[in-house]
């Protein structure tokens, strides 16, 4: 494969003079797509990618036309050559080639972006999947999910297996490595926009409830700032919407549960007075306890039975009197938070303090809604409730409007440049502040004597 500078000497294009260097590789670029016939295409392809890391802004702007123009004589050979720099060339070449296919694909016509076309996007795309980073994997997602052939339940269902690939979920999860953990939640998260109805996540649901779960206060991140028990959970709880048929449902469902009462504590004891015998009033996480309720609400649909006949009577118990004691400072929480929230509108509520009791109010009220669900005999699953985090679904006019809960863990509508979790303005707290601030609020007079 000859040099750039080879190939401008070969076409008579270089010349001795360096003060016209620059304008004449520009001319050179113009004028390189005219030699795209043939076998030359591709190669021609090649050496527009390797002039991708030129920094002067005005030659890559040609580069990338001259690429789109090649593009459109012949998208297989210009994706041969795209693709031999993407596996083969140096770092800033592969990251300005992945970075060009993933802005400017969607810009092409559907009658270069044919079926064939697609297939060999894909085909080349897994071979670099075999060793990419985490940001190269983000764009290539970007760019898979984008195509047209992918839109389908079986092209989805494809995406969800080359995401479980790389997130590696067939190895024992190693917690106390930051990498690994990193690796999971940067392939959950583009898996999660994917999974529906049809294209289910019990596979990544099975693997967070039997190696997650259990190590999920020893986890580590190198991302500085990041709640990483609670991103977990989040996750979690959004793929447990869609999870389907599992063969180890009951144990998966007794760890969810388990891991519940963790954050469900029991009430303080009291001496024979009447006064807290001293112990500190328990800190109630709210934002940790939202998502794992709501998780074990949606798989406890598939196993109703499970409070009344999986647990032993005691068990039971243990577990009403917690529901009980949480439901009860909520019901102190929420008032306060409406107090707190009456009559502002607008501006007012765009303060960053009522942001915080916004969408505190959202997770009380989820919480409150599942509890109720929980108390009944026997426990009942059929509520639904939005996640505080996501978008509330607007309800059409003349739809019917739920009274406590809003809509259900249905995905919203995608359009047809694929699955964009960015799309979904998600408002992600500081990290851990709903659930310190929530905890630190003392329920004691409130539980005074009722």
């Amino acid at each position: 494969m000859p040099t750039v500078e080879e190939l401008y000497r070969n076409y008579g294009i270089l010349a001795d003079a360096t003060e016209q260097v620059g304008q004449i590789r520009r001319q050179a670029i113009k004028e390189l797509p005219q030699f795209a016939t043939g076998e030359n295409l591709p190669r021609v392809a090649d050496i527009l990618t390797q002039l991708l890391q030129t920094d002067d802004s005005a030659e890559f702007n040609l580069v990338n036309n001259a690429l789109l123009s090649i593009f459109k004589m012949d998208a297989k050979g210009t994706l041969g050559g795209l693709f031999s720099q993407i596996l083969q060339g140096e770092d800033i070449v592969r990251e300005r080639a992945i970075k060009f296919l993933s802005t400017k694909l969607k810009t092409l016509p559907d009658e270069v972006l044919t079926k064939e076309v697609e297939e060999l996007i894909l085909t080349e795309s897994k071979k670099v999947l075999e060793d990419v980073t985490g940001e190269e994997f983000v764009l290539f997602m970007k760019i898979l999910s984008g195509l047209k052939s992918l839109q389908t339940v079986s092209g989805r269902q494809q995406l969800v297996e080359l995401v479980a690939e790389q997130a590696d979920l067939e190895q024992t999860f190693n917690p106390s490595d930051p990498d690994c953990v990193d690796r999971l939640l940067q392939c959950t998260r583009q898996a999660v926009p994917l999974f529906s109805k049809n294209v289910h996540s019990t596979r990544f649901v099975t693997y967070f409830c039997e190696q997650v779960l259990p190590n999920l206060s020893t986890l580590t991140t190198p991302v500085e700032g990041l709640d990483i028990q609670l991103e977990v959970l989040k996750l979690l709880a959004e793929m447990s919407s869609f999870c389907g048929d599992m063969e180890k449902l009951e144990t998966n469902l007794r760890k969810l549960f388990d891991k519940l009462l963790e954050y469900m504590p029991l009430p303080p004891e009291e001496a024979e007075n009447g006064e807290n015998a001293g112990n500190e009033e328990p800190k109630l996480q709210f934002s940790y306890v939202e998502c794992l309720l709501y998780s074990f609400h949606q798989l406890g649909r598939k196993l109703p039975d499970f409070l009344t006949a999986k647990l032993n009577a005691e068990k039971l118990k243990d577990f009403k009197i917690r529901l009980q004691y949480f439901a009860r400072g909520l019901q102190v929480y929420i008032r306060q938070l409406r107090l707190a929230l009456q009559g502002k509108t607008g501006e007012a509520l765009k303060t960053e303090e009522n942001k915080i009791k916004v969408v505190a109010l959202k997770i009380t009220n989820n919480i409150n809604v599942l509890i109720k669900d929980l108390f009944h005999i026997p426990p009942s699953y059929k509520s639904t409730v939005t996640l505080s985090w996501k978008p509330v679904q607007k309800v059409e006019i003349g739809q019917k409007r739920a009274s406590e809960d809003t809509t259900s863990g249905s995905p919203p509508k995608k359009s047809s440049a694929g699955p964009k979790r960015d799309a979904r303005q998600i408002y992600n707290p500081p990290s851990g502040k709903y659930s310190s601030n929530l905890s630190n609020f003392n329920y004691e007079r409130s539980l005074q004597g009722k």
